[in-house]
Order: C-alpha cells, then sequence, then structure tokens
C-alpha cells in the first residue's frame, strides 16, 4: 500500500523542531510495521487552525490524484484543530484513504463526536451534490430540448467501434472535478447527460489531461 507520512508541529522553536524530527522517524517505523511504502514525506511549521498550508495542500493535491491509499500520522491533532481538522478528515475519508496514526499503533479511530460530526457533514454534502446534479442535468435536458444531442459527442460507436475509445467531454469532466465531484459521481453526472461512460473511462481521461497539462508547462 502507497503512503504518504504527514509530519506537523505549531511553532519553528528548537523543541518542535526536535518533535517533528521524531514524528517522522516513528511514523516510517510505523509504515515498516505495516509494509507500506511511503511516497512521501511532508514536515511542516504551521498552526493547525490554518488550512493555508503548503504541506497539507499538497497531501490533499496527492490524495486526489490517486498517489496514496494511506496517510501516517502522530494523532489526529497533527493534521489540524478545531473545524480544521474535522474539514481535513472529511476531505481525506471521502477519497477512500485509510487514516494510520502512532497514537493508535495502527489505524486510526475517530472519536464518537468526530465520527457523529463527520456523518452529518457527509450528510449535509451528499445532497449539495445531489442538488448540483440535479441543476446540471435540469440543464443538460432543456438543451436537449432545444437539439442538442449528446450522442454526436461520441466517436466511432456503432458496428466497427471494437475498443476505440470514447470521446469523453473533457472541460466538462474538468469542471465538475474541480467543484469537488468524485470521479462516481462525475460519470454518474455524465451519463445523465446521455454518455455511456465507465468511472474507469473518466479517470484516464482526466489523468491524460493532467499529465498533458504537466508536459506543457516544462
Amino acid at each position: 500500500m502507497r503512503a504518504i507520512v504527514y509530519c506537523r508541529v505549531s511553532t519553528d522553536k528548537e523543541a518542535q523542531e526536535t518533535s517533528l524530527q521524531r514524528q517522522e522517524i516513528e511514523l516510517l517505523e510505523l509504515a515498516k510495521k505495516n509494509h507500506f511504502d511511503v511516497i512521501k514525506v511532508i514536515k511542516e511549521q504551521a498552526s493547525g487552525y490554518d488550512l493555508d498550508r503548503d504541506g497539507i495542500i499538497e497531501l490533499l493535491s496527492l490524495i486526489s490524484d490517486k498517489q496514496a491509499s494511506a496517510v501516517l500520522i502522530q494523532d489526529e491533532t497533527r493534521l489540524g484543530r478545531g473545524n480544521a481538522k474535522i474539514a481535513l478528515l472529511h476531505c481525506i475519508l471521502k477519497e477512500g484513504v485509510k487514516l494510520y496514526s502512532i497514537s493508535h499503533n495502527g489505524e486510526l479511530q475517530l472519536s464518537d463526536s468526530d465520527s457523529m460530526v463527520l456523518k452529518i457533514v457527509g450528510m449535509v454534502e451528499e445532497y449539495q451534490r445531489k442538488l448540483h446534479n440535479v441543476k446540471i442535468k435540469r440543464g443538460m435536458n432543456r438543451a436537449i430540448n432545444n437539439g442538442y444531442k449528446p450522442q454526436n459527442n461520441l466517436k466511432n460507436q456503432g458496428k466497427n467501434a471494437g475498443r476505440e475509445k470514447i470521446s469523453a467531454p473533457i472541460e466538462e469532466i474538468i469542471r465538475l472535478r474541480n467543484n469537488g465531484l468524485t470521479f462516481s459521481e462525475i460519470t454518474a453526472t455524465l451519463k445523465g447527460f446521455g454518455f455511456s461512460i465507465s468511472k474507469a473511462t473518466v479517470h484516464r481521461r482526466y489523468q491524460e489531461y493532467m499529465d498533458e497539462k504537466e508536459e506543457r508547462a516544462k
């Protein structure tokens, strides 16, 4: 399993720098114990109440790009404090990523209060996304009623189609991804548009776009 080690201290005092080094050593030991392949060690000195942190943004970016399926931390307060902690736990767990901590000597066990809050947040977000998808679908239905034909965007469909690629609407995939939808939700939305497309194809088209974008930036 590919994993990311995340270490944080709140200040740049010498004592805290020592704590940062200790966290890294202990977390690498935890990774070794669980046979994880550590792809990145992120260390930063910043307040846990602040979401605007280079390290945490990098962590979320790697997770969003499906680079790792586990994150190792000393305890949940290393991710953040207060509402920031809840927000970050939600962002990580909704991607299907597992959290492992030194404090639990294994997979992180959330407190009852944190679990309840995350459940409520998840329910609210689910209904927000459903409303968002309803708006998109209504807009597409209006377009179809006005003559738009989504099937015209599907290339090489028919008797000789074979395993030719589906011409997925990459602009729509990017826009929905930027709006925070998961690949499963994007797939469901596109199917509502009339596109016969799988989650794997959506993810592959998105990754191809990101790779091309990175290549152009070089």
